[in-house]
């Protein structure tokens, strides 16, 4: 799972497996070490939750959790849908717009990216 954050958006980019986790397990979760102390890590998952009707995302010691609702995600990870988004109020009149994305091979090759379990691009399809 790949995360871009860029000022008030967060964007999740799965694979196919990582999809099908998703929609198996209810939650996919990865890491990534900033530093060479332990604590420098930052957790990012998303967790399919029963209860939600919108997506939402919370920041916690290091943890970043996105979930989206039961019947949505399942919609998503079952079906060719490409994206999930939404927008969550942070107050004052701001918000956090989340996308979550199955991830698409690239049209031009990426020297340092394993793509192997990327989804077939639709564009490449047309070459």
């Amino acid at each position: 799972m790949k995360i871009r954050m860029s000022d008030n958006s967060l964007r999740l980019r799965l694979m196919q497996q990582e999809v099908e986790q998703f929609n198996r397990e209810g939650k996919v979760m990865t890491a990534t070490q900033l530093g060479p102390s332990p604590s420098q890590i930052l957790r990012y998952s998303l967790t399919k939750d029963e209860g939600a009707e919108v997506v939402t995302a919370t920041f916690i010691s290091n943890d970043i959790e996105v979930r989206v609702p039961a019947k949505l995600s399942e919609e998503w990870a079952q079906t060719d849908r490409v994206g999930l988004e939404d927008q969550m109020p942070l107050g004052e009149g701001r918000h956090l717009y989340i996308l979550i994305e199955k991830d698409f091979k690239c049209l031009q090759e990426r020297p340092r990216e394993d793509e192997s379990d990327a989804f077939p691009n639709p564009l490449g399809m047309k070459c």
